[in-house]
């Protein structure tokens, strides 16, 4: 498969949240949920197939995932779909940023592409958004 630019339509939301009752800052243990929505407004449909995160914590440890789908699944997504899912991450601080990358195909044309998430805060209570 081929590499190709991000076809138009394709797009990524994030929602972080703080997850207080998981937490444990005298541990230094703050958890985050992020909740996924990938919209495709293409006229194609296009399968998830891969993940790619880059997590920066305030202390500026960065930690690199990557793997296969995300929770588990390779979703395919239709025309005028969406899918969401909801994760986890967990800092040694109260703030971090996380950006990444999908890798996608266009099960038409069978072309891989990637789909960018754009920086996205982490940020514990009494932090500065």
């Amino acid at each position: 498969m081929s590499r190709q630019p991000l076809p138009e339509g394709v797009h990524v939301d994030v929602e972080p949240l703080y997850r207080e009752d998981e937490s444990s800052p005298e541990e230094r243990r703050f958890v985050f949920s992020y909740t996924i929505t990938v919209h495709n407004h293409s006229p194609t449909s296009v399968q998830l197939l891969a993940r790619y995160w880059k997590i920066t914590q305030g202390s500026g440890k960065v930690q690199e995932v990557r793997g296969k789908g995300v929770v588990g699944k390779q979703p395919m997504i239709g025309p005028g779909q969406t899918f969401r899912y909801t994760s986890r991450a967990i800092l040694d601080g109260p703030v971090g940023v996380m950006e990444g990358a999908y890798t996608c195909v266009d099960t038409n044309a069978q072309r891989a592409f990637d789909v960018a998430i754009a920086p996205f805060r982490l940020a514990g209570p009494n932090q500065v958004h």
